[in-house]
């Protein structure tokens, strides 16, 4: 039985946040996950970079069953309705499971609550605190890093898809430390400076 990840894009995704890690769980996972996305309704998704995604599920059919849910970032998460996110969001985390927020799509984590009580990153945290308002008491536990993971929670600004990947990797022991490591290194430094990966 193949372990489910859900990926939740809206219009105007940044596909490029998306990218690393689902080509990731696919080289490292060897065949145990299964990439699936989530939108607000099943009508097509266009990214920022223009590729056009059917999604799996709305956030009322999403399946029960998955590991992870990780929400992409993009230029419509301020715009959009997103009260069924957010029980979805709530969700996940009763449930401990893997919950990724990354750009816009980890500020909106502050919205709702959800950083108050883990170390977080975001874009920018008077940014944060001014969309999230009264909702958002967790500025203590805000860290200026590219990505944070705390327990089963990781966030990243939008300059960090490489390290948001490596953390949701690493969340979801996907493959040995030192094989992610070598996957972020490689990946990150470049061809001609890092090590080939082992997968």
């Amino acid at each position: 039985m193949k372990k489910t990840i859900l990926f939740l894009i809206l219009q105007q995704f940044a596909d490029w946040e998306a990218a690393y890690i689902s080509s990731a769980l696919t080289m490292l996972g060897q065949g145990q996950y299964e990439i699936k996305t989530v939108s607000l309704s099943k009508d097509p998704v266009s990214s920022i970079g223009g590729f056009q995604v059917l999604p799996d599920y709305d956030t009322a059919s999403v399946p029960k069953g998955y590991e992870a849910l990780i929400l992409i970032g993009g230029m419509t998460w301020r715009s959009e309705n997103t009260d069924p996110i957010k029980e979805l969001v709530e969700e996940c985390c009763q449930k401990g499971k893997v919950l990724g927020g990354i750009c816009d799509a980890s500020a909106f984590l502050g919205t709702i609550g959800v950083l108050n009580t883990v170390n977080h990153t975001s874009n920018d945290l008077n940014d944060l605190k001014q969309w999230a308002g009264a909702s958002y008491t967790g500025e203590t536990k805000f860290i200026a890093k590219q990505a944070v993971r705390d327990v089963n929670i990781i966030t990243a600004n939008g300059t960090a898809p490489m390290e948001f990947a490596k953390e949701i990797l690493f969340a979801l022991q996907a493959a040995s430390e030192e094989k992610i490591s070598e996957w972020y290194n490689f990946h990150k430094l470049g061809f001609y400076t890092a090590p080939m990966p082992r997968m």
